[in-house]
């Protein structure tokens, strides 16, 4: 009977394995098709899947066919500015919710929460008015017309201060996220009170016990909201799209619609521009995994 049982659990784990892998194969066959017409001369694209003539041109003709330093650099300023802002944010707030007592403290809970059943789209033409409108306000309120002016550092133009094409209307309405929140508060749960018991006998402050227990405890946490939060924000497109009109402030995945509608025809350029992309998120993946994990498994933790 032992036999039987073992033979059906070593079927069971053989097919769950090539399940697996035919599920592998099946999702990295786009990326490898994509790889490998990156290295393709255009007339040779539809020659079969490995290359007859290899070159390196794509690569290059990708930088030099628009501003494509440009686009990455702002993609990068953007993407790392919403991930230092939100995982900052996001864990004041995890803090004050999961540790601190205050009257209310599980309604406003609630209802932060509740704005994740709001649909993104429902809020883009609020925030876009609200981000036009701001320059426009701020220079009544200080009778100047600075914040509706121009932003350069040297020669390199850095768009307005606010509002349309500016740095901060690409980042401040990603800086908080009720997710964020949700997702480190759980994880605080977890950490057993006693030791935060122990800093407060020791004289640390609130903000002593979160600055010095709490945050190092939670570096798992933080770390995976920082990925998170980095890889959805480097790939965005729709809000840049609204929000910028100048070619020197769209983000790298405006850039690669961009080089679609100019080259639509030229498929390894096109492609070469995808992988240069797709090169930070996969390097995050392969090297941050242990963290993607333990953010999954986050949404299991039992407040």
């Amino acid at each position: 009977m032992s036999g039987s049982t073992d033979f059906r659990r070593d079927w069971q784990t053989a097919g769950t394995y090539a399940l697996l892998v035919v599920l592998l194969v099946l999702m990295t066959i786009p990326l490898m098709w994509t790889l490998l017409t990156s290295f393709k001369y255009n007339v040779d694209v539809t020659l079969g899947w490995i290359p007859p003539r290899w070159t390196f041109g794509n690569y290059t003709g990708v930088v030099e066919a628009f501003a494509f330093m440009r686009y990455y650099a702002n993609s990068l300023v953007i993407a790392s500015m919403v991930t230092v802002v939100q995982v900052s944010t996001s864990a004041l707030a995890a803090f004050a919710f999961a540790r601190l007592r205050f009257k209310g403290r599980d309604i406003i809970f609630l209802g932060y929460l509740a704005t994740m059943m709001i649909p993104h789209d429902v809020l883009m033409i609020p925030q876009f008015v609200l981000m036009k409108k701001i320059p426009e306000w701020l220079n009544l309120v200080f009778s100047s017309d600075y914040f509706s002016g121009f932003l350069y550092i040297g020669d390199y133009f850095i768009g307005h201060p606010m509002g349309l094409d500016s740095y901060f209307a690409l980042i401040i309405p990603g800086c908080f996220s009720a997710y964020g929140t949700f997702m480190l508060r759980q994880f605080l749960l977890s950490i057993s009170r006693e030791i935060e018991e122990a800093a407060y006998i020791d004289g640390c402050s609130t903000w002593g016990v979160f600055w010095h227990v709490v945050l190092p405890l939670a570096k798992p946490a933080l770390g995976a909201l920082a990925i998170f939060t980095f890889l959805g924000n480097w790939r965005s497109f729709l809000w840049p799209l609204i929000m910028t009109d100048s070619d020197s402030m769209m983000v790298l995945p405006l850039g690669l619609a961009k080089l679609s509608d100019l080259y639509n025809n030229d498929y390894g350029l096109i492609c070469a521009g995808s992988v240069l992309m797709l090169i930070p998120m996969i390097a995050v993946f392969v090297f941050c995994q242990r963290w993607f994990i333990s953010g999954i498994q986050l949404g299991a933790v039992k407040g």
